[in-house]
């Protein structure tokens, strides 16, 4: 069976470098679902899951923005910010969610909404991915 070579790139370094027999993930216009052989595209990503799919194991990373570049046979994730189930912290992302529903709920005039929306959806995120 044909596979994708994919890679995970962060400002850090890589996040990963596998092959897998499908991709997942939501990009600003929606859902996409990469098999080997997609047609070339560059889309740019959500606050969101990416789910790497090989045989029958699925592997899911938190991605925070970026772009998702598709070949036939390569798919290159390039992220602000990406990290395994492993790795996330959980009473840390429950602090930074529980922060960011404290400023979108004040009323101040010194807080940037659009930041505290941010972070509320990143902090999501990573403990969706973590449980």
């Amino acid at each position: 069976m044909k596979t994708l070579d994919v890679s995970v790139v962060t400002p850090d370094g890589p996040v990963l470098e596998d092959q897998f027999d499908m991709v997942s993930c939501k990009a600003e216009n929606g859902e996409l679902g990469v098999l080997p052989g997609h047609i070339p595209m560059v889309a740019p990503l959500s606050i969101s899951s990416v789910r790497l799919k090989q045989d029958d194991d699925s592997v899911k990373l938190a991605v925070n923005g970026g772009f998702l570049e598709v070949r036939p046979d390569k798919v290159t994730i390039l992220a602000q910010s990406a990290e395994n189930p492993a790795e996330i912290d959980v009473q840390r992302a429950e602090e930074a969610k529980k922060r960011a529903e404290q400023r979108l709920e004040s009323q101040q005039e010194n807080v940037d909404f659009q930041r505290a929306q941010l972070a509320l959806k990143r902090a999501i995120n990573r403990l969706d991915i973590a449980q």
